[in-house]
C-alpha cells in the first residue's frame, strides 16, 4: 500500500478563513479555486458572497481558478450563506461562498457547499487540499474554459422555500411589528423582504451593504447591539432580530428590550418540533436545558463537537429533523440541513402567532439555564495549556471530546480553541446567571495566567 503524505489542513471548522493579501492572498485563492474546480469537475457551480470589501477580489480569484478547470460559475451576488446553500440543494449543484461569517471585517473566507446544500464533508475538503498541495490542477483548453452567468431567481427561490414551512396566513393576521438589524451584512435585503411577505410591519437598522461593518461588528452579541436593544425598550415592537455577517444565524430581543440567548431560542424551537422518538443534535456547548426538554418530550439527544457542519452531518446520518448551536444557529431539517437565520426568524414568528403568546412568555416557560461566554486571545498552543487546566480541576469529571469540559456540582465550564479565529472560547453554564459568569471568569483568569508563564510549545 502506497504511503499517503500528510498535509497541513487548509479548511477549518467552517471553511477557510484569513486576512486578504496576508494569509488569504489572491494567488492562494486562485489556486484553491483551481483545486475546487478540479475536484467538482466540469459542472455548474453556484457562488455567492457577503458584503465584505474584499469579497469581489477573493470571488474573482476563486472564480478564475474554477473556470480555468472547466467549471461554469453561476454568480448569485451578495446573498446569505443559507440562501446559496438552498440554491445548491434545489438545483442539485455544488457551491462556493466567499464569507468570513461573524469574523471582523479584515477577514474573509472560502466555504465549499455540497450538492445537497450542506458544507462539504471533511474527507472531501481533504481531497481538495491534496489537489492544492500536489498542484494536480485540471487545466482545460480555451474551448472548454468555464463560463460566468448570473441567476436573479435565487432570492425568491429561497424566501418561498422558507414560507412553505410556516403558517403564513396566521402570521399575517397578527401584523407583528419587527425591528431587524442586518448589521450591514448579507441579510440587508432578504430578511426585510421575508418579513414583509409575512405581513409584518418592518423597521430596519443597518440595512445597507457595508463591508467594513462600521455601524456595528458582525457578531450579534448584546454588547454589539446597543442601538437595537435601546430601540426595543420603548415597547413599540413585537420582536427584535439581529443577524451575523452572512446571516446563517439569528438572535432575538423580546418586546421589553431583553436580549434572548441563542441557547434559549434553540430550546424553544426544539420543544415545538419534537415528538416521542425524535432525534435532536447539538454540540457540547449547548446548555443542559435541551437535555431536560428532550427528556420531557421523549426525544433522543445526540451531542457533537462544536461546528455547524458536524451538527448537520450528524443530523443527516441519524435522520434528525431539528438541531443547532447555542449561538443562534438553528438547523431545521425539513427546510435544509444547515444553519439558516431567516428560517429561524420565520419559525419564531410562527410560534408567536400559533401560540398567541409574546416572545417573553414563550422564553419564560423554558428550563432556566444560563451560559456566559468569553473569548480569550490565544497566545499559546491549546495543547500546552490543557494539562495545567486539568490539574487545576483534578477532582472534577471531564469531557475531552472537543477542548475541555469540566463538570461541577452547580454547572460546567467548556474551553476550546476556536476553529475560525486565534482565540480560546470559554463557556460557563449554571442554573444561576451570576454563577455562570463567575465560572467563565474563573477559567478565563486561569488561561490568562497560564499564557503569561513560560511557553510549553
Amino acid at each position: 500500500m502506497t504511503d499517503i503524505p500528510e498535509y497541513e489542513p487548509i479548511f477549518g471548522t467552517n471553511g477557510i478563513r484569513g486576512i486578504p493579501n496576508k494569509d488569504l492572498t489572491v494567488e492562494f485563492a486562485q489556486e484553491i479555486g483551481k483545486a475546487i474546480g478540479t475536484y467538482y469537475g466540469k459542472v455548474s457551480v453556484a457562488m455567492g458572497r457577503d458584503t465584505r470589501d474584499t469579497g469581489n477580489m477573493i470571488f474573482n480569484a476563486v472564480t478564475s481558478g474554477m473556470m480555468s478547470s472547466g467549471a461554469n460559475v453561476i454568480d448569485l451576488g451578495i446573498l446569505p450563506t443559507p440562501a446559496v446553500q438552498y440554491y445548491c440543494k434545489s438545483k442539485e449543484i455544488f457551491g462556493v461562498v466567499i464569507t468570513a461569517s461573524h469574523n471582523p471585517p479584515q477577514f474573509n473566507g472560502i466555504k465549499c457547499i455540497a450538492s445537497d446544500g450542506t458544507e462539504l464533508r471533511r474527507e472531501d475538503e481533504e481531497k481538495i487540499e491534496r489537489i492544492y498541495y500536489e498542484k494536480s490542477f485540471e487545466a482545460v483548453s480555451w474551448e472548454e474554459a468555464g463560463t460566468l452567468k448570473s441567476d436573479p431567481t435565487s432570492v425568491d427561490l429561497y424566501l418561498d422555500g422558507i414560507l412553505s414551512h410556516v403558517d403564513v396566513k396566521k402570521i399575517r393576521e397578527k401584523q407583528f411589528r419587527v425591528l431587524v438589524d442586518s448589521g450591514n451584512g448579507a441579510s440587508y435585503f432578504t430578511t426585510p423582504a421575508l418579513l414583509r411577505k409575512l405581513g409584518c410591519k418592518v423597521v430596519s437598522l443597518n440595512a445597507f451593504p457595508d463591508g467594513k461593518f462600521t455601524s456595528r461588528t458582525s457578531e450579534p452579541r448584546p454588547e454589539n447591539l446597543k442601538d437595537l436593544l435601546s430601540l426595543m425598550k420603548n415597547g413599540a415592537f413585537s420582536l427584535g432580530v439581529a443577524h451575523d455577517g452572512d446571516a446563517d444565524r439569528a438572535v432575538f430581543i423580546d418586546e421589553k428590550g431583553n436580549f434572548i440567548d441563542g441557547d434559549k431560542t434553540l430550546c424553544l424551537v426544539v420543544r415545538s418540533v419534537i415528538k416521542p422518538g425524535s432525534k435532536v443534535v447539538t454540540p457540547i456547548s449547548s446548555s443542559d436545558a435541551i437535555d431536560e426538554i428532550c427528556h420531557d418530550g421523549k426525544a433522543q439527544l445526540i451531542r457533537t463537537k462544536v461546528g455547524a457542519p458536524l451538527v448537520s452531518r450528524t443530523m443527516i446520518d441519524n435522520m434528525a429533523m431539528i438541531g443547532g448551536e447555542e449561538n443562534g444557529g438553528i438547523i431545521f431539517g425539513e427546510h435544509q440541513y444547515c444553519r439558516d437565520g431567516a428560517m429561524t426568524v420565520a419559525l419564531i414568528l410562527n410560534l408567536m402567532a400559533v401560540g398567541g403568546k409574546k416572545i417573553s412568555e414563550l422564553i419564560s416557560s423554558l428550563p432556566q439555564f444560563f451560559i456566559h461566554k468569553i473569548s480569550v486571545e490565544r497566545k499559546k498552543d491549546w495543547k500546552s495549556l490543557e494539562p495545567s487546566i486539568i490539574s487545576y480541576a483534578e477532582s472534577n469529571s471531564k469531557d475531552r471530546s472537543d477542548g475541555l469540559k469540566i463538570y461541577l456540582s452547580d454547572g460546567w465550564v467548556l474551553m476550546r480553541p476556536s476553529g475560525t479565529e486565534p482565540i480560546i472560547r470559554v463557556y460557563g453554564q449554571s442554573r444561576d446567571e451570576k454563577r455562570a459568569r463567575e465560572l467563565a471568569l474563573e477559567y478565563e483568569a486561569l488561561i490568562l495566567g497560564l499564557q503569561e508563564g513560560p511557553s510549553a510549545e
